[in-house]
C-alpha cells in the first residue's frame, strides 16, 4: 500500500473478511482446522483424504464455525518436505469444494506464494502464514488479490527445526517481530484492514513461553490489529496438565476464554461445538450478546 497509512487505532473493528462481516469489538470468530496432511499433530491424518477433508469442513460450518482453515503442510520439522505442486494438490480441491458449499471464510495455511495464489484462485479469502510473510513474493500475492493475511510469529518457520528456542523476553520479542512484519506487509501493499496477527503459541516456543504469551496477551493485542490465537490441544496445555492428545479439551477451553478476555478475537480450534458454546457464553458474560432462551425467575 503506497501513500497514506492508517494507524491501528483508527481502523474500524468491523471487518469484512471474504463474504462475512465481524464486529471484533464484541464478537469472536471461530476458525475450524482442517489439515489435509498425513501427520497433523492432533488428528493424525484423519482428514488427509479429499472427501474426509471436505466433509470435515462442511460439518465444522454446520456446527457453527465462521471460518475454515485448510492446510496441506504441517508446521512440524518432523516430516518430509513436499513441493509446492503437491501442496497445491492437497489444498486447492478442498477449498474449491468448500467454497461452492458455504459463504464461511476460507483461509489457506501456507507460506508459499505459489500455493497462496492457487488457493485464492480456488476461492480462499485469507492467507494464514506461520512464516510471517518471509517467503519472497507471498506478500505481493496477497496485496494483488486484496485478500486478508494472518501474520504469525515463528523463529524458523514451517518444517524448520529450532533447538531450545530462547528469548530475552518472549512477549516483547514476539510483539517486536509482529510490528516489524506488519510494517513489511503495509509496505508490500497489503491494506491495514486486511491484517491479522498471531503470536504463534508453541511455534518454536516452550511451555513456559506459551503460558507467558497467554498471561500477557494484552501486550500483543495492543499492537492494534485483530489477534488470532491457535491454542487448541497444543503441547503447552498437555504439559501444563500432564494430559495426552485427546484429553486437552478442558484446558483448551480455559486458555481460549482467558485469551478472549485479554483481547483475542479469532480462535483456531479443532472441536467446533465446544468452542461455539464456550465462546458464546463468554460473549454473554462480557455483555456482548443476550441469552438465547431466558426464562429463569422471569415469570
Amino acid at each position: 500500500m503506497s501513500g497514506e497509512r492508517l494507524s491501528p487505532e483508527i481502523i474500524s473493528p468491523v471487518r469484512r473478511i471474504g463474504r462475512r462481516e465481524f464486529d471484533f469489538e464484541r464478537q469472536v470468530a471461530i476458525m475450524a482446522i482442517v489439515n489435509r496432511t498425513p501427520n497433523s499433530f492432533h488428528d493424525h491424518g484423519r482428514t488427509y483424504a479429499l472427501d474426509s477433508a471436505v466433509a470435515a469442513a462442511k460439518k465444522a460450518v454446520d456446527d457453527g464455525a465462521d471460518w475454515v482453515d485448510i492446510g496441506g503442510f504441517a508446521f512440524s520439522a518432523a516430516q518430509a518436505q513436499i513441493g509446492a505442486a503437491e501442496e497445491i494438490e492437497r489444498v486447492a480441491p478442498v477449498i474449491a469444494e468448500v467454497r461452492a458449499a458455504t459463504d464461511a471464510v476460507i483461509s489457506v495455511d501456507t507460506h508459499r506464494p505459489e500455493v497462496a495464489r492457487a488457493a485464492i484462485e480456488a476461492g480462499a479469502d485469507v492467507i494464514n502464514d506461520t512464516n510471517g510473510l518471509r517467503e519472497p513474493g507471498i506478500a505481493e500475492v496477497a496485496a494483488a488479490a486484496g485478500v486478508s493475511v494472518v501474520v504469525t510469529h515463528s523463529l524458523g518457520g514451517p518444517g524448520q527445526r529450532v533447538f531450545r528456542p530462547s528469548y530475552a523476553d518472549v512477549v516483547s520479542d514476539v510483539a517486536g517481530y509482529l510490528r516489524e512484519r506488519v510494517a513489511f506487509a503495509l509496505e508490500a501493499g497489503i491494506a491495514p484492514e486486511k491484517i491479522i496477527i498471531d503470536p504463534g503459541h508453541d511455534l518454536n516456543k516452550n511451555t513456559f513461553h506459551s503460558l507467558e504469551l497467554t498471561r500477557r496477551l494484552e501486550e500483543i493485542t495492543a499492537i492494534g490489529y485483530p489477534t488470532l490465537v491457535a491454542l487448541s490441544n497444543k503441547d503447552f496445555i498437555g504439559e501444563t496438565l500432564d494430559r495426552p492428545q485427546g484429553e486437552r479439551k478442558e484446558g483448551t477451553i480455559a486458555v481460549n476464554v482467558v485469551s478472549i478476555v485479554k483481547g483475542a478475537r479469532i480462535l483456531r480450534v479443532h472441536d467446533v461445538p465446544a468452542a461455539v458454546n464456550s465462546v458464546r457464553m463468554t460473549e454473554a458474560v462480557l455483555g456482548w450478546r443476550g441469552p438465547l432462551a431466558p426464562s429463569h425467575n422471569l415469570a
